[in-house]
């Protein structure tokens, strides 16, 4: 099979970088597991780790802890300093996986307290998506991940390159239908979202029970009438009008018009992507509603983010007190301790950090809350769903 970073690996799973592994050496998909990227290195024979040209591994968690403790240390250990620096930069990226045995235990919990709760709302970011094939910001091969290695290393070499997944061509991933089955049978009441991938809208998420806080590469709006319209291309693509005007914005100084005009005879005006660049204001009215969500929230699922953009980030401390924060995601966050507090009466633990793949995570919670026979015709019902989301992506 091959690993998360496309290199070959035994047919039992991952095969442990740590030299001095005690473990077996082999790592079990269902193993706790910490996959990492330093930078490009050569192989060096006084390294800890046999790491992979691209300056990539994947450990047993109780191997890297040992790394990194290593690494942190403040005295000279047997780590030599240019490992301890590889280390230190991958400690920064790292995405960690509990074992299925903790997360089965965790998602059993989450969804017992999506149970009890009276207003969850779910906040999703790029890792609910990566499964539909689009890469993700801050994983250990993401955007933001490569431009500051770049700047710091100069061009590095990353193994196998993963093929661009044609935009058209994504689909829902598990998570994206389970959210909207949850709304479905009333668990669930509301969802956030800093994606712009139109994947939540696709799955049948209504427009009142979604605040895309960044937008929607799917939906386009009149700049003179406002009214919006969802599109079944992306506002890269499809006919355009070359006699609309290009307009930079005075934020992002960046174009939104798609070179569309509006549909309604009665305006005419020009039809502007709703993406949230850099430097632009998130729009009000989605900003609101998004606040209104999450101060009525007792429990906010929080699924694929890495929590460090403002102001979407605060949005999961809103709610009522004491918060109830969920958060499943494969490296750290500013939040995480939030997950951690307890209840200052029952001192029961409030929330619950889980660390892996949110598909994996929302699998087990999904059977903790359907019974197996209709959890089985859900599921079944997949493939008719594709054929559907097929016709909305068709020009």
């Amino acid at each position: 099979m091959a690993d998360a970073q496309g290199r070959e690996t035994n047919a039992g799973g991952y095969q442990c970088h740590l030299k001095a592994c005690k473990l077996g050496g082999t790592v079990n998909p269902s193993d706790a597991r910490a996959e990492v990227r330093g930078y490009t290195v050569s192989a060096t024979q006084e390294f800890l780790a046999k790491w992979e040209a691209d300056g990539g591994a994947v450990f047993h968690m109780e191997c890297w802890q040992i790394l990194s403790d290593l690494a942190n240390r403040s005295k000279v250990t047997n780590l030599c300093s240019k490992e301890k620096s590889l280390v230190l930069e991958a400690e920064d990226t790292a995405e960690l996986h509990q074992s299925m045995d903790s997360l089965t235990a965790d998602a059993t919990r989450i969804a017992r307290m999506i149970k009890e709760c009276k207003y969850p709302i779910a906040f999703t970011g790029a890792g609910i998506s990566t499964s539909a094939g689009i890469g993700d910001f801050r994983g250990i091969h993401g955007k933001w991940t490569n431009r500051d290695k770049e700047k710091d290393h100069g061009s590095q070499k990353e193994g196998k390159a993963k093929a661009k997944r044609n935009v058209m061509s994504l689909r829902p991933t598990y998570t994206h239908e389970a959210l909207l089955k949850l709304i479905e049978m009333g668990y669930l009441q509301y969802i956030i979202s800093q994606n712009t991938d139109g994947l939540h809208r696709l799955s049948g998420i209504p427009e009142d029970k979604i605040s895309e806080l960044h937008g929607n590469g799917f939906v386009e709006k009149c700049e003179k009438c406002n009214k919006r319209y969802v599109m079944n291309h992306n506002h890269r693509l499809g006919p355009k009008d070359p006699k609309v005007p290009v307009k930079k914005c005075e934020h992002c100084r960046i174009n939104h018009r798609t070179g569309r005009i509006c549909p309604d005879p009665k305006c005419k005006g020009y039809l502007m992507n709703t993406i949230i660049n850099f430097g632009d204001n998130l729009e009000e009215h989605v900003l609101s509603s998004a606040i209104h969500n999450a101060e009525k929230a007792d429990m906010v699922l929080t699924l694929g983010s890495t929590l460090k953009v403002s102001p979407a980030n605060s949005l999961v401390t809103m709610g009522q007190t004491p918060v109830k924060l969920v958060i499943c995601n494969r490296q750290i966050t500013p939040y995480d301790d939030v997950c951690e507090k307890k209840d200052p009466s029952t001192k029961a633990q409030l929330g619950c950090r889980v660390f892996g793949d949110c598909d994996d995570l929302m699998r087990v919670v999904m059977r903790q809350l359907m019974d197996a026979g209709q959890l089985e015709e859900w599921e079944r019902g997949r493939e008719e769903r594709c054929q559907s989301y097929d016709g909305r992506r068709q020009n």
